[in-house]
């Protein structure tokens, strides 16, 4: 994956994750009623959408780091890349 891609990705996943925690408060709230079982179903529901968010904001957390390290990366080339653009402008 190159930089750019990586970059995408993290911005995506950090949105997700975002979306994940607000998501988790909406359901245990707008799900709720009045009855005690509904209501522990929303508890449960909420915390179980609640629990993407880690592992949502980790990944993001990660590809922002293999954004950072691109050139390192196994199947990025950027000389390779950088070589056949030269080539191009050259002729």
């Amino acid at each position: 994956m190159n930089k750019s891609t990586c970059k995408i990705l993290s911005t995506i996943f950090f949105q997700f994750g975002i979306l994940s925690i607000l998501l988790s408060i909406g359901t245990w709230w707008f799900i709720a009623g009045d009855d005690p079982d509904q209501s522990a179903h929303a508890e449960r529901f909420g915390i179980f959408v609640g629990l993407w968010a880690p592992t949502l904001l980790i990944l993001s957390n990660r590809f922002d780091r293999y954004a950072d390290k691109a050139a390192e990366l196994p199947g990025a080339h950027p000389d390779i890349h950088e070589e056949s653009e030269n080539d191009e402008a050259a002729s």
